[in-house]
C-alpha cells in the first residue's frame, strides 16, 4: 500500500515538473516573438527616421552630399552657399507621410533656403548661387530663397514656393514643363523669374 501511494506521488512530481518545464519553454518562446516584434519596430522607426531626416547644411561639400542620390528628402542651408560649377539634384525619395489620393507614401525632393521658427513663420533667406542646377527628382521644389543661376527641370510635378530666380528655367521634357507649378504662401514675397522659361531638348 505504501509502494503504491509512494508511486502515485512520484508520478504526480513528475506530471508537474513537466508542466512547469513546458510553461516555461512557452514563456521563452512567447518572450523570443516579443523581442523580435519590438526589434522589427525598431528597425520600421530608423527607417522611418532615415526617410524623413532632413540635411541641415552650411557648407558646399555638405550641401552637394545631400542633393546627391544618397542624400535625404529635404536639404536645408543656413547661409549662402556659392558654387563655381554645375550641380546635380538626382534621386527620388519618400517623406514619410501618405499620399492622400493613393494612401502610399508620397515622394517628394526640397531645397529649403531659409531658416523658421517654432511657429514655422520665416526667420532668415538666403541664396544659392550656381551657374546650373539640374533638377533630376520628381516632386521637387525650390523655397522661399533666391537661386542665381539657370535652372533645369526633368523631374515631373516640380514647384517653386516664394522663390525668385535669378536666371533662366529650362524643361527637359515635356512632362517636367506641364507639370510645372507655382504655389506662393499669403504673407510672403511672391516667386518670380527674371529669365525664361522654355522647353529645352537637345
Amino acid at each position: 500500500m505504501k509502494t503504491k501511494k509512494l508511486l502515485a506521488a512520484l508520478i504526480f512530481t513528475l506530471t508537474a515538473v513537466a508542466f512547469v518545464a513546458c510553461g516555461q519553454n512557452n514563456d521563452t518562446d512567447t518572450s523570443d516573438k516579443g523581442t523580435t516584434e519590438q526589434n522589427q519596430d525598431k528597425t520600421d522607426n530608423e527607417n522611418a527616421d532615415a526617410i524623413t531626416t532632413a540635411s541641415i547644411v552650411k557648407e558646399n561639400e555638405a550641401f552637394e552630399k545631400a542633393i546627391s542620390k544618397d542624400g535625404t528628402w529635404i536639404i536645408a542651408i543656413l547661409n549662402d552657399l556659392t558654387f563655381d560649377k554645375e550641380l546635380l539634384v538626382d534621386g527620388d525619395f519618400k517623406n514619410g507621410k501618405k499620399d492622400e489620393s493613393t494612401g502610399e507614401e508620397a515622394f517628394q525632393r526640397k531645397i529649403a533656403l531659409y531658416t523658421q521658427d517654432e511657429d514655422r513663420n520665416i526667420t532668415n533667406k538666403f541664396t544659392l548661387t550656381a551657374p546650373k542646377l539640374t533638377f533630376n527628382s520628381i516632386n521637387g521644389s525650390i523655397e522661399h530663397g533666391t537661386f542665381k543661376g539657370d535652372l533645369y527641370i526633368s523631374g515631373k510635378n516640380f514647384k517653386l514656393v516664394n522663390q525668385v530666380i535669378e536666371g533662366n528655367i529650362y524643361f527637359l521634357n515635356q512632362e517636367a514643363m506641364d507639370t510645372f507649378k507655382i504655389e506662393d504662401k499669403d504673407g510672403d514675397t511672391p516667386s518670380k523669374v527674371t529669365g525664361v522659361q522654355e522647353l529645352k531638348t537637345e
